[in-house]
């Protein structure tokens, strides 16, 4: 086994595809190929179990992964060594749900100043555990689930789902709004709110079937545009914004838990020590919204 072996399977875990990893390392995508099915035959068992759509690690891939980074590591060490110039340090690949407060990351990018640069990614839930199983992320900041085994998790914190109305709307000033009360009110769709369908329910049971005024991905021009008087919505407590009001919305008692995920390969690689978690759950600490 090689290092040109372990760099086209490291390869094709960071890009997530056979043909995005060839470009990375600069050969032929049939050289990558021959060379996966060549480390696979002396290892005697397949790493990556391939579909139409995405390549993800085997169990045995999976176990090869935290060796491979370390091996990597060490011949990075070794030309330093003896050449006295130091090889670029492998940014910690870190998953950011799409729907969390942009202050919250803002903050998290001023507090870290480890030894590793971050490399963020968005995406769904489904997207990040997808990323995590196949080894292209190290670990996600992203929603919890009950019942969700298949990685180590930390909770940090939960949030209730609030009513979002623009601080001149007449019932800004109410603790409790009645979905009743806001039937007349134009909407704004939050597209990548995980609680869409379930959110939309709770209005149409209630016979609240309003217009939209937009459908949007970008939760900051969301709230901006709430602010703005265009219509109101529903999000996560933690994305008020000056001149947005949010109280309760009767009935609907939904509330998200948000927390770390830690790819299979983490602790091999990282340690429990490492203070990138720290640094997280500190900013959590100062910035988390309650019940």
């Amino acid at each position: 086994m090689s290092r040109t072996h372990l760099r086209q399977f490291l390869a094709v875990v960071d890009t997530g595809n056979f043909t995005r990893a060839a470009l990375h390392i600069n050969v032929a995508q049939p050289t990558l190929s021959a060379g996966i099915a060549e480390l696979e035959k002396r290892l005697g068992t397949k790493l990556f179990a391939r579909t139409n759509r995405r390549v993800q690690l085997t169990e045995a891939g999976n176990r090869l992964l935290a060796h491979a980074r370390a091996i990597e590591r060490e011949f990075h060490l070794a030309e330093q060594s003896v050449t006295g110039i130091a090889a670029p340090v492998r940014p910690i690949r870190l998953g950011i749900l799409v729907t969390l407060a942009t202050a919250r990351l803002e903050a998290l990018a001023a507090a870290w100043r480890g030894p590793e640069p971050l490399e963020l990614t968005e995406g769904s839930e489904r997207d990040l555990t997808a990323a995590l199983a196949s080894g292209r992320l190290d670990l996600a900041l992203t929603l919890l689930r009950p019942g969700e085994t298949r990685f180590p998790r930390e909770s940090l914190y939960v949030e209730p789902y609030r009513l979002a109305l623009p601080e001149t709307h007449p019932l800004a000033h109410r603790d409790t709004v009645a979905p009743e009360e806001v039937a007349g009110d134009t909407m704004i769709a939050r597209r990548s709110c995980e609680m869409l369908a379930e959110t939309s329910r709770f209005f149409t049971e209630r016979g609240v079937r309003p217009p939209f005024s937009l459908r949007s991905p970008n939760d900051d021009r969301v709230m901006a545009l709430v602010r703005a008087g265009l219509g109101i919505t529903v999000a996560p407590e933690s994305l008020r914004v000056p001149g947005v009001a949010m109280p309760r919305l009767a009935g609907f008692d939904r509330a998200r838990e948000i927390g770390l995920l830690f790819a299979p390969h983490w602790a091999d690689h990282y340690g429990d020590a490492h203070p990138l978690p720290a640094a997280i759950r500190s900013v959590a600490a100062d910035m988390a919204v309650r019940i």
